[in-house]
Formats: C-alpha cells, sequence, structure tokens
C-alpha cells in the first residue's frame, strides 16, 4: 500500500534544477497583521497606519515586509528542509511587489545547488524561492541553503553544485513601487526626524530595547507561518535531540531585530533586499533578544530625488545589551543580518 503520509524530502531526493510547487495557498488577513503586530514590537509607520500610507500613496498599509517574507518562507518548510539538521544562510532576496490584506500568496522553488558533507551524513541544499500573489506578480524572491539530513548513508553524493552568489543585492535592480509619492513624508508620524542624508557609512546604532521570548510567543509565530519544521513544535522528539529542547525559527529572530531597529532607524519603512544572513547560534525560550546595526553603504535611488538606500548590517545577541556592540563571533550573538532599507531624503 502506497504511503499516504509526507516524511519529507531527504537530501538524496534533491536534484539540480528541480522545481518544487509547493503547498498551500494562504491568504493574508488582518487578523494574520494584528497578531504579528503582537508578537513583535513593530511600530514602522508604513505597516501600521492606513492613513500614513496614504499619504504616500499607498491604497492602504501594506503587510509588513517580514510578514510576507516568513508566509512565503513557510510554505517552504514540507518540501526544502523537514528533514534540515540547519538553515544555513540567506541571498539574492528582493521584496518586488507589495503585500496587502487580502492577497493570497504561494511559493514556487528551484534547486541551484547541491553538496554533500564530508561526513556523508548530510547535504547541502540550495534554493532560489519565488512567492506570487494571486495576480501571478512576484513578491519575493530569495536563495536560501539547507542543511539536510541524508535517509540512506550509503547512497552516492551528487555532482557537486555551489551557485555563485553575489555579495550584496544591486541597487539597480530595486523595485520602488510606482505609487510612492514622498512629498508631504510625515516625519513626526514616522517617530524619527533622521533621514537618509543623516546616516553615515560605518555608523554603528545601539538599538537599546530588549525583548524577552516566551515558549508559547515563538510557536504561535511559527504556526501563523505554517512553517512545520519538526524542531520548533515537538517537544516529545526534540527532548532526546541535540538541545533537548525545542529550537526556535530562526525567522522569527528576524523580526525581532528589524522590530527592535525601529529605535534608531524608524525612517527605513521598507526592506528592498536582503544581501545575506546566517543563524549564528540557536535561540530557546527565556532568551532576551537585543541589537545592534551598522550602516554598511549608503546609495541614492536611480531615477528618485526623494528616496535613498542604506545597507544595514543587525547583528542580534542574546542576554546581553549592545552598548558595546557585539560582533557576530561574540559568544552571546545569535543572527548577523544584512539587507537594504530605503529611507525617504530631503
Amino acid at each position: 500500500m502506497v504511503t499516504k503520509t509526507n516524511p519529507g524530502n531527504f537530501f538524496e531526493d534533491f536534484s539540480l534544477g528541480q522545481i518544487i510547487h509547493h503547498a498551500t495557498p494562504r491568504t493574508v488577513t488582518e487578523g494574520d497583521v494584528s497578531l504579528y503586530t503582537a508578537l513583535y514590537p513593530t511600530r514602522f509607520a508604513l505597516p501600521s497606519s492606513d492613513m500614513f500610507a496614504q499619504g504616500i500613496g499607498y491604497p492602504g498599509a501594506p503587510v509588513d515586509d517580514m510578514l510576507a517574507f516568513h508566509v512565503v518562507f513557510g510554505k517552504t518548510v514540507a518540501d526544502v528542509s523537514l528533514n534540515a539538521i540547519a538553515n544555513l544562510g540567506y541571498a539574492e532576496g528582493r521584496f518586488v511587489t507589495p503585500v496587502f490584506p487580502g492577497d493570497t500568496l504561494s511559493t514556487t522553488s528551484e534547486v541551484i545547488g547541491l553538496k554533500q558533507n564530508s561526513n556523508g551524513k548530510t547535504g547541502v541544499v540550495y534554493v532560489r524561492s519565488t512567492g506570487i500573489n494571486q495576480e501571478g506578480q512576484v513578491v519575493i524572491e530569495y536563495v536560501r541553503w539547507v542543511m539536510v539530513r541524508k535517509r540512506d548513508e550509503n547512497s552516492p553524493a551528487p555532482e557537486t553544485v555551489v551557485p555563485d552568489l553575489p555579495d550584496a543585492v544591486s541597487p539597480d535592480s530595486f523595485v520602488i513601487p510606482d505609487e510612492l509619492i514622498l512629498d508631504a513624508y510625515d516625519a513626526v508620524a514616522a517617530g524619527s526626524p533622521h533621514l537618509w542624508q543623516d546616516y553615515e557609512v560605518g555608523e554603528k546604532i545601539d538599538h537599546v530595547d530588549g525583548v524577552t521570548i516566551e515558549e508559547s510567543e515563538h510557536m504561535m509565530a511559527t504556526r501563523l507561518y505554517q512553517n512545520t519544521a519538526k524542531v520548533h513544535f515537538n517537544q516529545h522528539t526534540e527532548k532526546e535531540g541535540r538541545f533537548g529542547r525545542r529550537l526556535m525559527y530562526g525567522g522569527h529572530i528576524i523580526s525581532l531585530a528589524r522590530a527592535l531597529s525601529f529605535n534608531g532607524l524608524a525612517n527605513a519603512q521598507w526592506m528592498t533586499a536582503i544581501n545575506g544572513g546566517k543563524h549564528i547560534a540557536p535561540t530557546f525560550a527565556g532568551d532576551t533578544i537585543y541589537a545592534w546595526s551598522e550602516i554598511l553603504d549608503s546609495q541614492p535611488v536611480p531615477g528618485r530625488h526623494d528616496l535613498g538606500a542604506l545597507r544595514v548590517r543587525t547583528v542580534a545577541v542574546k542576554d546581553k545589551n549592545c552598548a558595546d556592540f557585539p560582533a557576530a563571533d561574540d559568544d552571546a550573538a545569535v543572527l548577523e543580518f544584512d539587507y537594504w532599507v530605503l529611507m525617504p531624503r530631503s
């Protein structure tokens, strides 16, 4: 009899060029937005206020960029990382089309690289995932690579193919919403007078605030994204695992770090690209997350006199404040995330 349940893909189930159409389409609702706001201390004005969004040309408040990312990402888990040991990194991420409540998102992934590890027990799978809305418009695309268990350690290794990925997304490839008009941008409502030209390359910003994570919060967040990775939910199995407890979804930390960055980067309303990112160490319920950011680059946006781009590297740490800007190799570091944001300029 054919097994009707899905055990997830193991390393040897992937092949170069393979296209995976992920279940299930997900309609983003106002309830999702409210729950996301409850789970993270996010205060950016654009996804918070219809009135603010309408004042710069949107029909209403778009969904927070990271909420859209997590929904698109969550679709991929059952096929790509259900049997993963670790999500290793991100690159070439672009936020292409704004997502609004009522939009239905679905995701397709292409396998673009494979590399068996030297222990013969695991391998690294590289995928390019693309999220589209109900109109067939691309909303988000990104590359990630995952360490996945093998089903059979004796199965032959595939040919090694590691994709050549750029260090950063080029500003020339940023997609700016056609409707965006910043003549009446309200910096008071946004929460900060500091615009694009006020930031210097090399500047470091301590985001000051910390957030302690509760067990129920990270599990609720992961369910919100329909992320089915076993390590996040099943204490019965995870008590026998490497850490003896449930591991927190790394994207939860990205959202916390992005939300904390409001204090210091309040006018960074748009995350427009992901250059790279890595989860340095695991996080668990009871950890308190702090974050700091460094401005790596500052570029005008081609064709726009009212908008600039900042390349930001955010480091998140646990149980340690960031007054001294702890490095990514600090024992407390849990996340290093490199991304572009857009910010109004005067």
